[in-house]
């Protein structure tokens, strides 16, 4: 079959053998699969948590049909339109857990079912599940523009924020996160803008920040975070390390979480999974929750989807197909 792999040239369309399910895995012939910012660091021969380097198949995302089935797999069956993460997505056939997975709502195309898996489990699980926000509480996305970052701001709204803020520093994307949930948008590159989330919570900051910056916003997004508020640490697109201000954390008694999936066991992957199924479901088959799709590419144009990812003016999800 035909897979997007590293090698010691750089990552190409190669031919590797079919992956066979075992366990609880399944069979998927993929059909689309959504870009991540961590794919792009894989693609230079970094590693993601356990996974990388030289003869990895990369990808994360995916939408696809079910082919085979592993002898433990439950929940599938042959034929079912599905949508997951997981490793190896930019293939012909990928192998999925039973629980690392959606059925495909029959209103969504593979495009648009594709965009979805990584950006719902790791939001609701960030703003609901860790970040606990309550009805009537306000929230900042840091780096709102995203699609896991527009994903954010919706949950946040679903789930009853009184006040939703996001950031970019893109202002042709900043101008349209009010489109996806924003009250209030921010630039996180200007120093004023602490004082702007100040304001807009009468003086208090917000009750949660969900962070996917880091890096030099993190003693900001302490001034900005309402005394025994809570920050959710999902990303680090503005570097993994930088000057903090603990006794402004003490003195604000910040609740700062750290979340990935690098770490995760499968049991808690799927745990992640089926709260989203038991609690937002139904906003995803209603297209409540949506991502826009920026740009569609064909499996022979990877590498082109991958300039456009760098490039970094996109908005919204970029898809392959094959």
């Amino acid at each position: 079959m035909k897979a997007y792999v590293y090698g010691p040239n750089g990552a190409a369309i190669s031919d590797v053998a079919q992956p066979k399910p075992k366990g609880t895995q399944i069979l998927v012939r993929v059909r689309a699969c959504g870009l991540n910012r961590a794919d792009t660091g894989m693609r230079r021969g970094h590693a993601h948590g356990a996974a990388g380097g030289a003869g990895t198949v990369l990808g994360m995302e995916w939408a696809g049909e079910v082919v085979e089935l592993g002898p433990d797999a439950k929940g599938v069956k042959v034929g079912d339109r599905i949508m997951g993460s997981g490793g190896a997505a930019f293939a012909e056939y990928t192998l999925a857990d039973h629980g690392r997975l959606f059925h495909a709502p029959s209103n969504m195309n593979f495009e648009e079912a594709a965009t979805l898996p990584v950006a719902l489990a790791t939001m609701h699980n960030a703003v609901v599940t860790a970040g606990a926000l309550q009805p009537g509480q306000t929230v900042l996305i840091q780096g709102a523009s995203s699609g896991v970052g527009l994903m954010a701001m919706q949950i946040a709204k679903l789930k009853g924020a009184k006040l939703v803020v996001g950031s970019s520093t893109d202002s042709y994307r900043r101008g349209r996160l009010k489109e996806f949930g924003a009250d209030l948008a921010i630039d996180s590159s200007d120093p004023g803008w602490v004082e702007e989330v100040l304001k807009a919570t009468g003086g208090e900051g917000v009750d949660l920040i969900v962070d996917q910056v880091s890096g030099k916003v993190a003693n900001q997004n302490l001034a900005a975070t309402k005394v025994k508020g809570r920050i959710v640490n999902v990303g680090r697109l503005g570097g993994t390390h930088a000057d903090f201000n603990f006794d402004l954390h003490a003195a604000r008694r910040i609740n700062y979480i750290g979340v990935t999936f690098r770490t995760r066991t499968i049991e808690e992957v799927r745990e992640i999974f089926d709260g989203v199924r038991t609690d937002i479901w139904g906003a995803v088959e209603q297209r409540k929750l949506q991502l826009p799709i920026d740009k569609v590419f064909a499996f022979a144009d990877i590498d082109k989807a991958f300039e456009h990812m760098e490039a970094n003016k996109h908005l919204g999800k970029i898809v392959v197909t094959l």
